[in-house]
């Protein structure tokens, strides 16, 4: 089994706010969005909460862009990939 490739990513301020430490721009080594928020969670306990919700899934006000592509738990990560995490923004 191959070690997965680092994937720079970018957390809402919002979420990053939530757990101290946690900066907004970062790198971490994931093959998966699924994998990434594991990952995310081994280092802020919690956070995989703020993103998922029980199914598992990701929350309805929460989005997740890989490359510019809105994307859910299962997709697969290039060495190198941009990935999004982002709160939904709604208004009325």
């Amino acid at each position: 089994m191959t070690q997965p490739k680092p994937v720079r990513v970018t957390l809402a301020g919002v979420l990053a706010d939530l757990f101290p430490g946690a900066p907004r721009h970062l790198e971490v080594e994931a093959d998966s969005v699924r994998g990434l928020i594991d990952a995310l969670d081994r280092r802020w306990p919690g956070m995989r909460d703020r993103i998922c919700d029980t199914r598992p899934a990701i929350r309805r006000h929460m989005n997740v862009f890989v490359d510019g592509e809105r994307c859910g738990l299962e997709a697969t990560l290039e060495p190198g990939a941009q990935v999004h995490i982002l709160t939904a923004i709604s208004g009325g």
